[in-house]
């Protein structure tokens, strides 16, 4: 009989990533998936800044470089490609590019390398869970059953967590006893990926044609490969559409192109829906990625939504395993990953409405709005990141006070000292501050609390002007910084003590003061 502390059901970029970030921090993991080899089809084509940081934190930034290209941002334009607004992704706040396309199985061998050299993961490929039971008494209180899809020959395992990454249609939802909330948004799109030998002369980044009759996005991927969506229109089925009639959508964007010279990748029918499961934990079982939400991709966010979930909860279960936290910090995974989520998805169903559907009729009243929109917020993405949701006030995001400091919001990365933030910092808890007294020392009864949770302090010097720009951003002097870079508290001198008593409220509590 088999124990492992994690189960990791689905090894896609989700739950490959949480596998890692688990093997990071000493967790033995063992990673169930139902096929061998890297499913060879392109699915999800882009990333943003903040999960490309946490692919850096995996230690693979230059391997995701390597198969990634930056993008410019988003153009939108009318049926005619004419443009109504270019939203620019070109800053970089967290330290890489804002906006990064990518062909997924590319990626995920990337993950699935760094799966095969981490000594704290165990990757098991061509074998179906099909069962997973929570066991009151047992080893463990999880027990996970499965078996190989080539002999049918059944095994077990027992854990003491289990990460259900296991797409939409998850088995392990239905262990959790969730449903799932629809945002009644349900559109089909033909997704065609295509190759060419020759570089296309077209604008480098997304473009969306807002257009009511036929919505549609385009988007360079990699060198040589593109990708088309389109919505199909009430009544069309996607068998309709032959090689003419997909080549004759496409043909705006292949002026001067030889058809011959295509390479039709995929041709296939998505149904874009967005939905959200109202339960996302039963005990030590979890959902992650599509197994908690669906999101639209109007925003770019499907599999960004997946990573942040494995990052959020990687670090809490492994303090819960190692014996430095209990049970109520993985409360927090679905009291702040939910609501954040949530947000995330109504934002993508807004946006997606706006610029796809609806009548005929309010197509230049629409298209007015979109100008006057982005003239008042700025040609960049603050038209998303005015809308864009952080964590609430919780155990473990302490309030702002009465000046309002910001916390709750995934801090950005300045150079401190000549080296990027999370270079210093490492994979744990940090304390940025700034002043001329030190407080690397702590006191002596804290200091024992704050090592075991890994704290590394940061003094910001007067010649650190990002820092500084960073720090008076979030109206304060100090800040402490979770282990998945969320602001956790922020004042104007930092208070150790209180901060370490709602840290020990939050369930971490075996990380002892020395006396």
């Amino acid at each position: 009989m088999q124990y492992v502390p994690a189960v990791v059901v689905g090894a896609g970029p989700t739950g490959a990533s949480a596998a890692i970030l688990l093997g990071q921090r000493g967790i033995q993991t063992l990673v169930l998936e139902r096929w061998p080899e890297v499913y060879p089809l392109p699915r999800a084509v882009h990333f943003d800044d903040e999960v490309f940081r946490i692919f850096a934190s995996m230690g693979l930034e230059e391997e995701v470089r390597s198969i990634s290209r930056p993008a410019p941002g988003m153009r939108l334009t009318d049926a005619r490609h004419r443009v109504l607004a270019d939203l620019r992704r070109d800053r970089q706040v967290h330290g890489f590019p804002q906006a990064n396309m990518f062909d997924q199985p590319d990626l995920e061998r990337v993950l699935r390398r760094a799966l095969e050299k981490s000594e704290a993961v165990e990757f098991r490929g061509g074998v179906e869970v099909y069962a997973i039971e929570r066991v009151s008494g047992g080893r463990a209180p999880v027990r996970v059953r499965f078996r190989d899809t080539d002999t049918g020959a059944e095994h077990e395992v027992w854990t003491d967590a289990v990460l259900g990454c296991d797409g939409a249609n998850s088995l392990t939802r239905s262990v959790v006893g969730a449903t799932m909330e629809d945002f009644d948004f349900e559109q089909q799109w033909l997704v065609v990926d295509i190759a060419t030998p020759e570089p296309l002369d077209i604008y480098d980044g997304v473009q969306q044609v807002c257009d009511y009759e036929r919505a549609a996005t385009f988007m360079p991927v990699t060198p040589g490969r593109y990708r088309w969506e389109f919505r199909l229109k009430s009544g069309e089925k996607p068998e309709e559409f032959d090689h003419d009639k997909v080549l004759e959508l496409t043909r705006p964007w292949l002026t001067g192109v030889d058809p011959e010279k295509l390479t039709f990748l995929r041709q296939t029918c998505y149904t874009f829906r967005g939905a959200i499961a109202d339960k996302w934990r039963d005990g030590r079982v979890f959902l992650l990625g599509d197994a908690a939400h669906q999101t639209p991709p109007f925003i770019g966010q499907g599999m960004c939504a997946g990573i942040r979930d494995a990052a959020n909860l990687a670090w809490k279960l492994a303090l819960v395993l190692e014996g430095k936290a209990d049970d109520r910090i993985l409360d927090t995974y679905e009291a702040e990953r939910r609501p954040y989520s949530r947000r995330v998805v109504q934002l993508a169903v807004l946006i997606g409405a706006l610029m796809t559907c609806g009548p005929a009729q309010l197509t230049v009243p629409r298209n007015a709005a979109i100008r006057a929109l982005t003239s008042v917020l700025g040609a960049d993405d603050k038209i998303v990141s005015t809308f864009w949701p952080t964590f609430g006030k919780g155990p473990l995001v302490h309030d702002g006070g009465r000046r309002k400091k910001r916390t709750g919001d995934v801090v950005s990365q300045p150079s401190v000292g000549g080296k990027r933030l999370d270079e210093l910092v490492g994979s744990g808890w940090a304390l940025v501050y700034r002043g001329a007294d030190r407080i690397d020392a702590f006191e002596p009864g804290l200091r024992r609390f704050y090592d075991e949770l890994g704290t590394v302090v940061v003094q910001v010097r007067d010649t650190d002007s990002e820092a500084n720009a960073l720090l008076d951003h979030q109206r304060a002097n100090a800040i402490l910084v979770r282990p998945d870079r969320v602001v956790a508290a922020a004042a104007e001198t930092p208070d150790l003590r209180v901060w370490q008593r709602r840290l020990v409220s939050a369930g971490i509590t075996n990380c002892k003061e020395s006396r």
